[in-house]
């Protein structure tokens, strides 16, 4: 099992955490305002201060004109506490960040908070009160809400969770996302409420809805053979530069299937690391796409598997 760990950029910039209370970094310690990603955090446990109360030191300290990317790390209580007040603040905070074209929601690691605990809500009021957004993401499905809506600029969506509803695969399915370059989804295991199933993709898988997409990550997903069946002859692929089916319970049947499908060779690369599949299936892959220059991924990374009760026990990369 792997984990998932902090944002190290955003929107190009570097991360840059804001400091606590605790920290002695006066304004003149800190970054230009455009020049970083910021990341405002209080502490899931015990904590001295609230998120809101940290971001209003944030707008004090910064010139907010000119940020251009907030990552909101961990909040109090965020095994049981939504982030109302933390949307609550950045909607109250809009004319003060004309500039914000990105923004990250929960970027929490294990030790703040297991990615299946963390604590969500309903994101449209920040995509549509934010319409000038380009890059959104957010990381925990527990409670997460993605209501079906236009989004004019949006060129990327990323969603991590250790499990995302079947609810929530559908209504993302049926926003209008005409600008959408890039979508990554983290759809988890059954274990972690990740109970979709293949017909919730066929809106993305279609591409009708998604015009500008050229990168699509389907990860992290115990039905990953399923979902690689369905990539195969999946409309969407045509207009790819970049495929990722990594990250899940992927095994020979589904990779196969993928091999046996529409031609891969047009994309500029495919990422299938943490997989399940054997060595001469690998070659194969190797065969058909690296020799016709797809930059191709297939490291098996920590894809263990245990044997109990005469089965085969396989794991997603990230679930709890």
């Amino acid at each position: 099992m792997s984990y998932a760990s902090h944002l190290r950029e955003s929107y190009g910039l570097p991360v840059f955490n804001f400091p606590g209370t605790g920290d002695e970094t006066g304004k003149e310690g800190l970054p230009e305002a455009d020049a970083v990603a910021w990341r405002i955090s209080s502490d899931t446990y015990d904590a001295e201060e609230a998120w809101p109360e940290a971001f209003a030191r944030f707008t004090a300290a910064v010139d907010t004109t000119r940020v251009r990317a907030i990552v909101v790390g961990a909040w109090e209580d965020a095994y049981e506490s939504g982030p109302e007040e933390i949307t609550a603040a950045l909607l109250a905070a809009r004319p003060l960040l004309p500039a914000l074209r990105a923004l990250f929601l929960g970027d929490m690691e294990s030790e703040e908070c297991e990615i299946s605990w963390i604590t969500q809500g309903d994101v449209g009021p920040l995509l549509t009160g934010f319409p000038e957004l380009e890059e959104f993401g957010v990381r925990g499905g527990s409670g997460l809400v993605i209501p079906p809506l236009a989004h004019q600029r949006l060129r990327s969506l990323i969603v991590e969770t250790g499990g995302l509803g079947a609810r929530s695969v559908r209504d993302l399915a049926a926003c209008d996302l005409p600008a959408l370059r890039r979508l990554d989804l983290w759809l988890g295991t059954a274990n972690y409420g990740g109970d979709c199933e293949v017909a919730d993709l066929e809106p993305v898988l279609g591409g009708d809805r998604l015009p500008s997409l050229r990168h699509l990550g389907l990860r992290n997903s115990d039905i990953q053979d399923d979902i690689a069946t369905a990539v195969a002859s999946a409309p969407v692929v045509a207009r790819l530069e970049t495929l990722d089916l990594s990250m899940g319970v992927l095994t020979d049947q589904g990779g196969a299937a993928l091999l046996g499908g529409q031609p891969l060779t047009h994309l500029a690369a495919l990422d299938l690391h943490h997989n399940y599949l054997s060595e001469p299936l690998k070659q194969r892959f190797r065969d058909t796409l690296e020799n016709a220059g797809v930059r191709l991924d297939l490291e098996r990374g920590q894809a263990d598997e245990d044997e109990w009760d005469n089965r085969v026990w396989r794991y997603v990369a990230v679930g709890e």
